[in-house]
């Protein structure tokens, strides 16, 4: 009993002084009622035991300087995109391009009261859903309070990807972004996410996949070192659906990516990947769960991290198999490489399946540099900075695989180039 009502003395002070939006109220409302039940998560929660929520439940953002990113260029920054600009949490219009993009709507969330608007059936949704069997509060807390996001449907094959662009300008900004995102029969889209979106950032994206929908996510977290992060990412899947999502990481003093999949219709292929480099102060955690729930899906996850100078790096992962859904082919994998004795890798994978045709692994591994390896390489004149890049690369490959987009992956493979320049010492 006293831990509940701790909990919930937590959100009073959470929210104090907040009021929820007046658009899409009957959702919103419905999320401050599960808010009211749950609380905000603690240490003891059996999904948060790595990782602690303390820094996410205080009432204020804590100061995070405004990090300096002058010496690279922008990332995606040489592909043809359609731009929305977000400075602090506020769309910022005269960076942004104008809302227009064949075969795509794209709305304000800040605009949608509900009553006629399509994500006003939609809204929340899956983010409720999401909330079971595991309690996803800093979700809800969104749900109830976001203000900003945007709403985009795809009827069509969209011609460019869609680019939100975060931007950090205030030390102590705490930001709440909520995008709803519905693909409708045959179409789709790439949608990309960069920046640094403030010194505290709650993020929830819904994605409705119908049948035979196509939808690839791509997104860079921005390498501020103080910034304190919570992303939620709800899909549902139709028949025939396809769903990639790749999330580069680099930097940042707490990071929790939290992905729920739901695989609904039969023929349906998700994939869910990342690449996590920290240093020191950096504490990054992916909680994954997919479910299968229909015949003859794929899902993957596919998850690397590479950690030096204490920094810490979880993995929770979930297969769920129905009992109809037979003919499942689910694979699960996550890998941390250790570049010294002081940083750690905490995981937790799992599989839950109740169907008896089907093909589902696991593995977690951590450990350093393989030195038979790095020995080869420095046998044939290789400077020992240069091939420990190399190998590190090497180890994040299989996850940078999972983007379909060339250019993209290219994109991404020379960030981590740069970080690893940067932090060679």
């Amino acid at each position: 009993m006293g831990m509940i009502q701790s909990r919930q003395d937590q959100l009073a002070a959470r929210i104090a002084g907040q009021v929820p939006p007046l658009g899409l109220a009957d959702a919103r409302a419905d999320a401050l009622d599960r808010l009211a039940v749950t609380g905000l998560p603690g240490k003891r929660d059996e999904y948060w035991r790595y990782t602690d929520p303390m820094i996410l439940n205080e009432p204020a953002a804590r100061k995070a300087a405004v990090f300096d990113a002058s010496d690279e260029t922008p990332i995606f920054g040489a592909i043809d995109r359609l731009k929305l600009v977000f400075v602090d949490g506020i769309f910022d219009a005269s960076a942004s391009d104008p809302l227009d993009l064949a075969g795509v709507q794209i709305d304000r969330l800040a605009e949608c009261q509900g009553s006629d608007h399509w994500a006003g059936a939609f809204y929340g949704v899956l983010e409720k859903a999401g909330q079971t069997p595991v309690n996803r509060p800093f979700a809800g807390l969104n749900s109830a309070f976001a203000r900003e996001g945007v709403l985009i449907r795809v009827t069509g094959k969209a011609t460019k990807p869609v680019s939100l662009i975060y931007i950090h300008k205030s030390d102590s900004s705490d930001v709440m972004l909520h995008h709803c995102i519905k693909i409708e029969r045959g179409a789709e889209m790439t949608l990309l996410e960069s920046g640094l979106a403030g010194a505290r950032f709650n993020a929830v994206l819904e994605v409705e996949l119908c049948e035979g929908a196509r939808f690839h996510h791509i997104r860079a977290q921005g390498r501020n070192h103080d910034r304190h992060e919570v992303t939620h990412l709800f899909a549902r899947l139709a028949a025939k659906a396809l769903f990639k999502s790749f999330t580069l990481t680099a930097n940042g003093a707490l990071t929790r990516n939290e992905a729920v999949i739901d695989i609904r219709g039969d023929d349906a292929v998700a994939y869910v990947a990342g690449a996590a480099v920290g240093d020191g102060k950096f504490h990054h955690d992916d909680t994954v769960f997919v479910t299968h729930d229909a015949l003859r899906c794929e899902s993957r996850q596919v998850f690397k991290k590479v950690l030096k100078n204490g920094a810490v790096g979880v993995f929770q992962g979930k297969i769920l198999v129905k009992s109809g859904a037979q003919k499942t082919d689910g694979y699960q994998i996550s890998q941390a490489l250790l570049l010294d004795g002081d940083s750690q890798f905490l995981a937790k994978p799992e599989l839950e399946i109740y169907a008896d045709d089907v093909k589902c692994s696991h593995g977690s591994t951590s450990g350093a540099i393989d030195e038979t390896a790095l020995f080869y390489l420095r046998s044939r004149g290789v400077p020992v900075s240069q091939a420990q890049a190399l190998l590190v690369l090497a180890f994040l490959a299989e996850s940078i695989a999972e983007i379909e987009d060339q250019a993209i992956a290219e994109d991404i493979r020379s960030r981590l180039e740069g970080w690893l320049a940067r932090h060679d010492h």
